[in-house]
């Protein structure tokens, strides 16, 4: 099995989730309590998708939010780093399109999508800022960013206990339920170290989309934040 460090070297990173695809979904719903579901319906409420629009999903690992996007009507593109998690996603779910692919050399043309979406995976690119600028690219001018990520809570005595439940009850968890448990070191590590609300903004806002807000999910545990393709 093998885990990752933060400098995100994305054979690691591939090499980390394949080994965690069998029971990752699972897994994602038992350590955050149930919550991942709220935070893909409110990602999709968010992007307030319309029949026939093209989506794109990166970091769609087996296409679970793909799918849950799919719902709207839209015509909705799955792409992840991870063949391990994109079989385990094509043996689950047949009907959604996954791609094989870099977050930072996307496998299509200029301005191909209405909106383009990432939950829980730009803080395990090794450049997060090109994967936003590559998103942009690829989206049409006035199409829509969402990225629901990780984030910091807003109540400190709140932040205090998460932190401590990232760093020590979350890969105790893990050991019961996840088929590579040594992986979530990392994700709790990766969660610690990202930027909080209003410097991800900032972030979005220098790579190519304009009007950026966001919305703290959970008391602030994740956030949607939206943009507009300049």
């Amino acid at each position: 099995m093998t885990t990752a460090s933060l400098d995100k070297e994305p054979q690691q990173i591939a090499a980390m989730f394949d080994g965690v695809a069998k029971r990752y979904d699972l897994t994602n719903t038992i350590i955050s309590m149930g919550q991942d579901r709220f935070w893909r319906r409110e990602t999709r409420r968010a992007l307030s998708l319309k029949p026939g629009e093209r989506v794109l999903d990166l970091g769609a690992g087996t296409g679970v939010s793909t799918a849950d996007l799919a719902k709207s009507g839209a015509y909705v593109v799955g792409v992840d780093l991870s063949i391990g998690m994109l079989r385990v996603g094509q043996a689950k779910r047949p009907e959604v399109p996954l791609l094989g692919g870099d977050a930072l050399k996307l496998p299509f043309a200029d301005e191909t999508f209405d909106a383009a979406t990432i939950s829980l995976a730009l803080r395990n690119i090794a450049d997060s800022d090109a994967a936003l600028r590559e998103m942009a690219r690829v989206t049409k001018p006035g199409g829509r960013l969402l990225v629901c990520e990780f984030s910091h809570p807003v109540w400190v005595p709140f932040r205090t206990a998460y932190i401590g439940y990232l760093m020590r009850a979350l890969p105790k968890v893990a050991r019961g339920v996840a088929s590579n448990p040594d992986a979530y070191v990392y994700l709790a590590e990766s969660i610690r170290a990202w930027p909080d609300q209003k410097g991800l903004a900032a972030r979005i806002q220098n790579n190519g989309w304009r009007k950026v807000a966001w919305r703290n999910l959970s008391g602030g545990v994740v956030a949607l934040h939206r943009g507009i393709r300049i």
